[in-house]
Formats: C-alpha cells, sequence, structure tokens
C-alpha cells in the first residue's frame, strides 16, 4: 500500500511539473512572472514532499548497519 502512495505522489508531482496552463500569462506577482513563481513555489513544496517521502519510505535496515 505505501508503494502504491509513494508512486502516486511522485506522479502528481511529474505531472504538475509541466505548468501549461501559464504558458500565456504575462503577469507579475510579487515582482516575479507568474511561471517562474509557480516554479518558486513547486520547488519548495517537492522538497517538503521528497523530505517527508524520504523519512516515511526510507529502509531502516539501510541504516542499521
Amino acid at each position: 500500500m505505501k508503494t502504491i502512495v509513494v508512486s502516486a505522489v511522485l506522479l502528481a508531482l511529474y505531472l504538475l511539473h509541466f505548468d501549461f496552463w501559464l504558458w500565456q500569462r504575462p503577469e507579475l506577482i510579487l515582482g516575479l512572472p507568474v511561471g517562474l513563481l509557480y516554479h518558486v513555489v513547486y520547488c519548495v513544496g517537492i522538497s517538503v514532499i521528497l523530505a517527508l517521502l524520504l523519512y516515511t519510505a526510507w529502509q531502516r535496515d539501510l541504516t542499521a548497519e
């Protein structure tokens, strides 16, 4: 079950990386183009999610040696 959840989360993150819905939007938010701001937020979010995956899905017997 854990493998399916981890795989689904990684697939969702992979699909969210392609922000095709922001390609034609020239607005600025906080002085950044909206596409660049999306990727800043995406990178912070994916770092947190991957840290949680590492904490929950890491095999404990590998670090016991």
